[in-house]
Order: C-alpha cells, then sequence, then structure tokens
C-alpha cells in the first residue's frame, strides 16, 4: 500500500483486528475475517500489516500462527448476499468496537495489552501525539448507537462504488468525526479514494473539528501525491470553516495562505469565511490583505464588503469605510439587508445623518423593508449629534412602519437625550423602557445618574440606585458611578444623603463600597462626612482597615491637607500592638512637612521601640526629617542604625540623601564609603544623581576619579547645573587643572548656567596660584557677561596682590573698591590689617581700626590674630598682649594662631620671660586647634 501520509496506515494490532474476526478461531494459526478495521491510533513495536488479504506481524518470521486470512469469505458461506451482510457487520462491528474502546480509555485510565516480548511485563500502546481537541459550544454530532451504525453500513462492501461509498461516508461524518474517518481509512484499505476528492474533502473537515492541523496538512498533500485528486477552494473551504466557528485566526490565516501559495483559487465561500473570522476578532491588518486579495481575483462577497466597513467603522476609520462603499458601487456588487444596514452604522457612527437617511431611503428604493435595527441605527445617529427632535421622529415612524420599538431603541433615546443633557425626556424614556418590560443597561444607568447629579435632581437618583441593585450591579460598582458623576459637578455633599435614602446600610457592611466612598470624601475636602462613614462602618478587617487609613492619609498629605491627615490619624484604632510602619511613615513625612519635628521624632522612636523592622523607605524618610529639622548629627546617627541592617539596599533617593547628609556634617571619609558603594550597586545614575556626587563627593575622592565622573556624565548627555558647575571650578582651581577649570567656565557659559560665583571662583584660583594675568581677565570676562565686579573678586585681588607685595595694585584696587561703594566686609578690613601689619604699618593699622569702629564692625578672631602679629612686627608687644585681655572680655576664645603670633611677638622684641609665661598658659588651657592663621 505504500507509506501512509496522513496516518491512515493500513498497520493493524493483532487485538485490534479481533473483533472483525471469528473469535473461535482466535486461538487458531488462522481465523476467518469477515471484515477489518485499522486502527491507526495506537502504534507499537509489534505492529502487523495488511499484505494480499493477509494480516501479517513482521516479527513472525513466516510463522503461521500470525496470520489472518482477511480476504476470502468463510467456507460455509455460499450466498454472495450473506458475504455482502457479513461483511457490513464485520465494518460496524470495528467502528463500534472502535469507540467502546476508546471511550473506555477515557474514561478507564490506562490501557495496556500484553506482547510477546519473552516476559510477563504488560507493555502501554503509545500513541501518536494529536493537537487538543477543544469542546464546540454548540452540539455538532447527533449521537446513534450501534444499530443506526449498523443500518448505515449493511448496504456496504468492497464491491460497492466509489459514489455508494460516498454516500455512507456522508451521512458517518453527520453523526460523528471518528466513525466517518473510521470508514474513510475502510476506503482507503479498499481503494476507494483514487480520484476521490470529495471523500478527501469530508475527512478534511472531520480532522478540522478535532483541530489535528498537522494530520490536515499530511491529508492533502496525500490526497495530490497518492490519490490523484486535484486541490479546489472546497478543500481548504472545510479547514477555513471550523477555522471561523471557532476563531482560530491564526489557522484560518494559515490555510487560506496555503492556498494561495498552491495556485488554488478562493472563492465566494472561502472570502465570506474568512472575512467573517476576522471581522469578530478585529483582525483589520488580515482583513485588508484578504479584501485585496478577494477584489484581485474578481470574487464578489458581499458578506466581504459588509465585514471591512464594519472593521474600518470599529476603528474609526470612517473615510475608509465610505471609499469601500464606493468600491462596491464600482465593483458593482448588489448590497443585501446586511450590507444596507452596516453602511447605515458607517455613517451614523460619525454624524453624518444626511448621507444616513439617503442609505434608508435606497433600501426601500431596492425593495428592502428596513428592519428595527435599521431605525434604531438611525436614532443612534441623531443621538450622537444631539439632534433629538430628529431622533423623536423617527421613533414616531415607527408604528406606521409596522414595527414596535424594543429595548435598543428605548436605550438609544436614554443616550441621546442624556447627551443633549435634556433631563426630563430621558427620564421619560428610560420609565418607558421599564414599562415595556426591558432593563436598562450600563450605559443607560450611568447617563441618568450623571443627569440627576448635573439637574442636582435629588429624588431621581435614589430610584435609579434602586434600579441599579434590581439589575445585579455590584453595591461597589454603583458608588464608584455615584461619586464619580456627584463629584466631577462638585456636589460631593449630595452623595451620603442619597446613600443614606436606598442601601447606606449595605455600604456600611461591604469594605470595598465604603472605601471608594470614604477616599472620594477626602479627596473632596469633605473630612467630616468621611469620619462619619468610618464610625458608622460596620465591616471588620484590620489589614484592610489599615490599607484604608494609609491611602486616605497619602491622599491628604498629596492634596497639602496636613491638618486633615493628623485629624484622620487620630481617629484611627489604636487597638494594635505595634505600629504600621507605612502608617507611621507617611506620617512623619507629613510631621517634617509640617515642622512639627517634634511629634514626628516620637513616632520614629516608637518604631525603634516596636517590634517593627525599619526598611529602606522608612530609614529614607527618617533621615529626611532629621535634615529638615536642621540636624544632619541625628541624620548620621540614623544611617549608622541603617547599616547594620545588611539587608537594606538604598535607592536613588535614598543614597542622594545620604549624600547631602554627610557633606553637611563634613564626613569626608564616609563620603568617598558611599560614592564607591554607589558606583559598585545597580542604581542609575541620571542627571540629579551625578549633579549630587560631584557637589557632596568632589572635595572627598581623588581629582582624576572627579574628571572620570565629570565626562561620564556629559557623554551621556546630562548637563552639570550652576552648583555643580561652580564645585567644578573650585576644586580644579585649588589643583591647579587651569585647563579643566576653563573648560568647565566656558561650558557654563555656552548654556547660560555662568553666575557672579562662577566667575568669582575662577578669580579666586588664580589669585591664588599668583596668575595675575589669567585674574585680570576673569574680571574683565565677569563685566563682558554683565555681572558687575563682586565684592569676593575685589577681595580675591587685594589679597593677592598685597601678599605678592605690589601694593600699587593693592591701593588700585581699593580705589577701584571706593569708587564702586563697594561696602567693605570682615574679609576686607582682615586684609588690609594683614598686609599693614605686615609691613610694619601702624598708622594704616590705626586707620583700619578706626573705620571698623566708625561703622560699627566688631573684630573677630581673624582680626585680633592680625593686630596681634602686626603688633608684634611694629615693636609693640604690649598692645598684643592688651589685645589678648580684650579677647577674654568680649569673650571670644583665643586659639593656637592666637597663642603662637602672641609668643612671636614677645619673642621678637625679647621679652622672652613673658613668652614662656604665655607658651606654659597655652599649654595649661589645653589649645591643640590649627586655629586661623593670619
Amino acid at each position: 500500500m505504500g507509506l501512509d501520509l496522513v496516518g491512515f496506515g493500513s498497520r493493524v494490532l493483532p487485538n485490534r483486528v479481533g473483533h472483525a474476526a471469528d473469535r473461535r478461531h482466535a486461538g487458531g494459526g488462522a481465523a476467518t475475517c469477515h471484515g477489518f478495521f485499522i486502527d491507526t491510533r495506537r502504534r507499537s513495536n509489534l505492529m502487523t500489516t495488511l499484505k494480499d488479504g493477509v494480516v501479517c506481524c513482521p516479527q513472525d518470521g513466516g510463522g503461521a500462527a500470525s496470520k489472518l486470512c482477511a480476504s476470502g469469505p468463510s467456507e460455509t458461506a455460499s450466498r454472495s448476499g450473506e458475504v455482502t451482510a457479513d461483511l457490513g457487520r464485520g465494518i460496524a462491528d470495528a467502528i463500534t468496537s472502535t469507540q467502546r474502546s476508546s471511550a473506555g480509555r477515557n474514561k478507564g485510565g490506562r490501557s495496556w495489552r500484553r506482547v510477546p516480548t519473552g516476559g510477563d511485563k504488560p507493555a502501554r500502546n503509545s500513541a501518536p501525539r494529536r493537537a487538543p481537541v477543544r469542546k464546540d459550544t454548540q452540539v455538532r454530532r447527533v449521537l446513534v448507537n450501534d444499530d443506526g451504525v449498523n443500518a448505515i453500513l449493511s448496504g456496504v462492501s468492497r464491491e460497492s462504488s466509489i459514489e455508494e461509498c460516498n454516500s455512507v461516508l456522508i451521512r458517518l461524518e453527520k453523526h460523528s468525526d471518528v466513525k466517518a474517518l473510521d470508514f474513510f481509512i475502510w476506503m482507503k484499505a479498499n481503494g476507494k479514494l483514487e480520484g476521490n476528492a470529495d471523500a478527501y474533502r469530508l475527512a478534511l473537515q472531520a480532522i478540522a473539528w478535532k483541530e489535528d492541523w498537522r494530520r490536515a496538512e499530511l491529508l492533502l498533500h496525500e490526497m495530490v501525491a497518492v490519490s490523484g485528486c486535484r486541490l479546489d477552494a472546497r478543500a481548504f473551504n472545510g479547514l477555513i470553516y471550523v477555522c471561523a466557528k471557532r476563531r482560530l485566526v491564526d489557522w484560518g490565516t494559515k490555510w487560506f495562505h496555503m492556498m494561495l501559495e498552491r495556485g488554488v483559487q478562493p472563492n465566494v465561500s472561502t472570502f465570506g469565511m474568512l472575512m467573517g473570522l476576522y471581522q469578530k476578532t478585529g483582525n483589520l491588518k488580515e482583513a485588508e490583505f484578504t479584501f485585496t486579495k478577494m477584489r484581485e481575483c474578481n470574487v464578489k462577497c458581499v458578506n466581504a464588503y459588509s465585514a471591512m466597513i464594519t472593521l474600518y467603522t470599529r476603528s474609526g476609520l470612517f473615510a475608509r469605510s465610505e471609499e469601500v462603499i464606493v468600491l462596491m458601487k464600482d465593483d458593482e456588487v448588489t448590497p443585501n439587508r446586511e450590507n444596507w444596514l452596516v453602511r447605515l452604522n458607517a455613517y451614523s457612527q460619525q454624524g453624518k445623518m444626511e448621507e444616513a437617511k439617503f442609505v434608508l431611503q435606497s433600501m426601500v428604493d431596492e425593495g428592502v423593508a428596513p428592519n428595527i435595527v435599521a431605525y434604531n441605527t438611525v436614532i443612534t445617529g441623531y443621538g450622537k449629534v444631539s439632534d433629538m427632535e430628529k431622533a423623536n421622529e423617527v421613533f414616531d415612524s415607527l408604528e406606521s412602519a409596522g414595527l414596535a420599538p424594543d429595548e435598543t431603541t428605548y436605550r438609544s433615546m436614554v443616550e441621546g437625550f442624556g447627551r443633549a443633557d435634556k433631563h426630563e425626556d430621558a427620564f421619560s424614556y428610560y420609565r418607558k423602557l421599564k414599562r415595556s418590560g426591558f432593563q436598562p443597561n450600563a450605559s443607560n444607568f450611568y447617563t441618568m445618574i450623571n443627569l440627576t447629579a448635573g439637574h442636582d435632581d435629588n429624588e431621581a437618583a435614589p430610584e435609579i440606585l434602586r434600579d441599579m441593585r434590581a439589575a445585579g450591579c455590584q453595591c461597589s460598582s454603583i458608588v464608584t458611578i455615584l461619586v464619580r458623576a456627584y463629584g466631577a459637578v462638585e456636589k460631593m455633599h449630595k452623595v451620603l444623603p442619597i446613600l443614606q435614602s436606598c442601601f447606606y446600610k449595605k455600604v456600611l457592611y461591604d469594605a470595598i463600597s465604603c472605601s471608594i466612598l470614604v477616599t472620594s470624601f477626602v479627596q473632596n475636602s469633605l473630612l467630616e462626612e468621611a469620619l462619619c462613614v468610618l464610625r458608622e462602618k460596620k465591616w471588620k478587617d484590620s489589614d484592610f482597615e489599615d490599607n484604608l487609613y494609609h491611602i486616605l492619609i497619602c491622599s491628604c498629605k498629596e492634596a497639602g491637607s496636613y491638618e486633615h491627615a493628623v485629624r484622620i490619624y487620630n481617629v484611627m484604632p489604636k487597638s494594635r500592638a505595634q505600629p504600621n510602619l507605612r502608617i507611621a511613615c507617611s506620617m512623619i513625612d507629613v510631621f517634617s512637612t509640617m515642622e512639627r519635628f517634634t511629634d514626628a521624632e516620637t513616632l520614629y522612636l516608637e518604631l525603634k521601640a516596636s517590634a517593627c523592622v525599619l526598611d529602606m523607605i522608612a530609614f529614607s524618610v527618617i533621615v529626611r526629617m532629621y535634615n529638615k529639622a536642621g540636624r544632619p548629627e541625628d541624620a548620621c546617627l540614623v544611617l549608622e542604625d541603617m547599616e547594620k541592617q545588611v539587608d537594606i539596599v538604598p535607592d536613588k533617593y535614598l543614597f542622594l540623601d545620604i549624600l547631602r547628609t554627610y557633606q553637611k556634617c563634613g564626613q569626608f571619609e564616609k563620603l568617598t564609603d558611599t560614592y564607591y558603594l554607589i558606583l559598585k550597586s545597580e542604581v542609575e545614575c541620571d542627571e540629579a544623581m551625578y549633579n549630587c556626587i560631584i557637589n557632596c563627593c568632589g572635595p572627598a575622592i581623588p581629582v582624576d576619579e572627579l574628571l572620570r565622573i565629570f565626562d561620564e556624565m556629559i557623554q551621556l548627555g546630562h548637563l552639570a547645573n550652576t552648583v555643580t558647575l561652580n564645585v567644578l571650578l573650585d576644586i580644579y582651581g585649588k589643583s591647579g587643572l587651569f585647563n579643566w577649570a576653563e573648560k568647565v567656565l566656558n561650558m557654563a557659559r555656552k548654556h547660560g548656567l555662568a553666575d557672579a560665583i562662577s566667575y568669582n571662583t575662577s578669580i579666586a584660583a588664580y589669585a591664588q596660584s599668583g596668575d595675575f594675568r589669567s585674574m585680570t581677565y576673569f574680571v574683565q570676562k565677569m563685566q563682558d557677561a554683565g555681572f558687575p565686579v563682586s565684592l569676593e573678586a575685589y577681595n580675591c585681588m587685594l589679597d593677592a596682590y598685597g601678599k605678592s607685595g605690589q601694593l600699587e595694585e593693592f591701593f588700585a584696587v581699593l580705589q577701584k573698591m571706593r569708587r564702586a561703594k563697594c561696602d567693605f566686609d570682615h574679609y576686607t578690613y582682615n586684609i588690609m590689617l594683614n598686609i599693614y601689619g605686615r609691613k610694619g604699618w601702624i598708622e594704616g593699622v590705626a586707620y583700619v581700626l578706626s573705620e571698623l569702629k566708625s561703622r560699627g564692625v566688631e573684630l573677630d578672631l581673624y582680626s585680633y590674630n592680625t593686630l596681634i602679629k602686626a603688633y608684634g612686627i611694629a615693636g609693640m608687644p604690649e598692645d598684643a598682649v592688651k589685645l589678648m585681655q580684650e579677647m577674654r572680655i568680649k569673650g571670644i576664645d583665643a586659639d593656637r594662631v592666637t597663642y603662637s603670633n602672641l609668643i612671636a611677638a614677645l619673642q621678637r622684641n625679647e621679652n622672652f620671660l613673658e613668652a614662656v609665661k604665655w607658651s606654659l598658659w597655652m599649654k595649661q588651657t589645653g589649645v591643640v586647634g590649627v586655629g586661623t592663621r593670619a
């Protein structure tokens, strides 16, 4: 028989032929067979083959014990009629036996058979893998009993014609796919499939219902390669029909593309089924492809045009819908009732009512009487454009057209009047809808609630709510619709009285409805109503209740209603053994914003004393609280506690808080550790993170690393802010990296980020390095940029010129400052005192002191240190000692520099004994600090 391409092989199992054989000879070497059944659903290594009417086992080695005679009749059978009857019964017995066996396997679990393997162990049959068979929602087959099968097969024999066999196959296919396929196998074994395309088409459709697509592909191949049949559209249509019924888009598309690849011309049925499938599933792309192919094939399927119009209309592509209508006219396709309706819908959906009226009239002219669907479509269209006068006219014309309004008619009228904001008319049709025995849909309820809210109809609202309850709407859904409607018109204060008049008690027993209502009240600043519901609620669920209170507190916080958040927190049940971490964190944040840091810290201490384990969010909130309170040292202590919990992985925002905290405390070592921790972590560095790292960690990390991180920031396209650029200018300037400093300043100027501090920083860097030319250059650039030369810039120039001994430039700068009417600060006077003292110009020092006195400016520690040094240089040690006494009187603590300058002044003037006394005094007071140098 050759290779079986679809699994319909001629191989049979020995025990599967026994039902067709004579049981009396089952144990002998041969058995008379009155017909046979070939079962391919179960395979085994021990298989039998049918050869010349004899069933042979390939493992027998030619032994007679494994042969079953399947060709000749029984010796006792003498009449041909008896042979035919016996053969028919044999076929029926085989098919029926197969069904029983299959049912047994489905019900009872495992099916075993013994094979001659030389031992007593049972071997289990193996079955080829098949596609899962889905259950149809519709019963497609009529069950038939064994007698029915016998009746159908009674007139079939090997001598029956192909037409007779096909007739039997058709009848079996109507009853059962499995029985039809079994008979198809019998036909194949008896040579009834040669050129028999009809049988293959029936088998393909039976296989399709099983969704055994691989088997279907192979059968298509066998149909051409083995049986010599010609593929046509009908072979594929059976497959596509099943795909369309079961909405199997991918497989339906695959069979269609296979048709095209094999040069099979699709027909009207093909396109109709595919376009219906794509319409149901909303697959616009495949629908467009199929529609184009249909027109290329010059096939005129009116249903395909209807599907295309519907798809475009649903997608809002109204222009394309109209193009399809024009194409239909050009292709001379006559519309049917469905096509008229989809045309009508296409125009009505976009509010083109003149075109819709023309379509309606064209239906009448073509002899197609408009049904209620057509009138409903027109009413909906008028409702969309709020032309309810015309909609009323259409509604009134229903009676003259011999039609009665259905539920869609009334619903469309309600929606139309609702869209037109005609409350009384909408309510009138709403009541007509109910009196007619119909039920409003969800859209009607929503429309009516919105109308009652907008028109302040508090009497109608309870009626609608009761109707919604009667229709089976969930309590939570009703509350959601109600609060949205009244919230949109800013009448939320009306919601509670409305609910109290109908099913308020049900709300109090439903946690979800209650939470929706309370949250809406809080969001609309109706705190008293919210607290009332919270007091009266009847449900009990501590976890849900905590979540609700947390949501309410967060809602108040986001709205800036911090007092409301505190009130809600105060009414919370306090029965729990330990505080809720989320709620406590939210309240710490609220108290911090209100600058009630004592209350915030109290909550933190409660959390710390409880069994709650703080997480990353909690630590972030607490650190931020202490920073807002101006207590970064306490924030550092919190960070130390956090480091003890190894499972805490900071996020980006906590890292930012950590960096700012350590910067405020000047903990450069911690800043360095945090910087490298950020590099190791998986935190994504964005623009804010790069800026913060440079601002805070710049002075704490090596300059090379700072160069790298800044270059990485620029390469990623992030922009540094003004503070970041100024920090970089300061660090590069102090490190002598003037090329980089100049690049940073040019970048700042290019992006408009350079400010007076940027220029001051550059001027100070060049002044400290003694590069007076560059210093003067940037002073000029500062003026060119529109900034006046600042006091800080003048001070830098004074200090630089004075320390370098360029007194002419020093005094020139002083003159410029006076002409610019600069208000000298402590730093300016200290520079002058320092320079005059170094030169021993006591008159200049006295002038500065008198000017300070006239301005009411008190000397600071730096000033005293400078004066003591100046008096020592000028040979006035007694005045230097008097300054020490003056400092004590004013409460200014001397530092190491103060004592060093005084001792040096005494030693310079040969007052060694006095110098030793002050040196011993310095040691006794324990002054070891670096101090402020003069």
